[in-house]
């Protein structure tokens, strides 16, 4: 899917537009699933390739891990790690590319290399500078809803209704958003499975990921190879847990999700493919 045919996919109805695929690709030494394996640039765009010839419609670039535990990494090492990659990329390919930062210098520079979208798990929080930059660079965002930082959020996280709580976070963010002069058709928003919730926590916003999608925002569904799957289907390591991830893929874009955030894209756009099949049939 190229830019142009994303920034058309935006402004369809959601009952129109088919779910998308994007695939994961960290540029970095420690991420918790496939930290180290992409740290040379070309093995890094190989993968990214290669997740296009598998059907990936978009491709999330990041260069910092947000593990649980995991600590900042500062622009100028992020833009190190990522801007070569997306420029190589670029240049052999037109499918759409993210990046995912929360640092508004990290946004600019990617941008400036040839990615279109920026994924930002603060939703906008911890750079103020970082929606104005997607404003006037008129880029589309995803807008993720954390509670705590990666290094912290693990440690107890609380809700009183985690459903409702999120919602309204996302909500208010999505007008924070349209506030700085981003087209409200240009932003997704994602509850942020794993990031500051417990196997609950997780599992009660997947149940209610259509009341997320009434929102009225692209719904982007995050929940690949993560521990809370391993918890339920006694999966091994996050590289063992596919089986797992197709359950909840299915089941949330049953339920609303417009894109789901994959490693492992050739199997889950299959599941997808089922998926949308099975919606689309109307027996007469």
């Amino acid at each position: 899917m190229t830019a142009d045919e994303f920034s058309l996919w935006l402004r369809q109805t959601p009952d129109r537009r088919r779910p998308l695929v994007m695939g994961v690709l960290n540029i970095t030494p420690d991420s918790f699933s496939d930290g180290g394996r992409f740290a040379d640039p070309s093995q890094a765009v190989a993968a990214a390739l290669a997740m296009v010839a598998d059907g990936a419609d978009l491709i999330d670039v990041g260069g910092e891990s947000t593990r649980p535990g995991s600590l900042p990494i500062d622009a100028v090492e992020q833009i190190r790690r990522v801007a070569p990659v997306i420029t190589t990329i670029r240049r052999q390919s037109t499918v759409t590319l993210s990046i995912d930062t929360t640092k508004g210098a990290v946004a600019s520079a990617a941008l400036d290399a040839g990615a279109n979208v920026v994924n930002d798990i603060s939703a906008g929080r911890d750079d103020s500078a970082m929606l104005p930059l997607i404003a006037q660079r008129r880029a589309p965002v995803i807008l993720m809803h954390m509670q705590g930082t990666p290094a912290t959020m693990q440690l107890n996280p609380s809700y009183s209704d985690v459903v409702s709580e999120v919602s309204a976070f996302l909500r208010e963010r999505s007008k924070a958003a349209a506030s700085c002069g981003i087209d409200p058709a240009d932003v997704l928003l994602d509850p942020g499975i794993g990031f500051g919730k417990t196997l609950e926590h997780n599992l009660a916003l997947l149940r209610h990921a259509n009341q997320l999608a009434q929102i009225g925002q692209p719904l982007v569904i995050g929940t690949s190879r993560k521990a809370f799957i391993a918890k339920i289907t006694g999966e091994g390591p996050a590289g063992d847990r596919l089986l797992g991830t197709a359950a909840t893929v299915a089941w949330s874009i049953t339920n609303g999700a417009a894109v789901v955030r994959v490693h492992d894209v050739g199997p889950i756009v299959r599941v997808v493919r089922m998926i949308q099949a099975i919606r689309a049939t109307d027996p007469k």
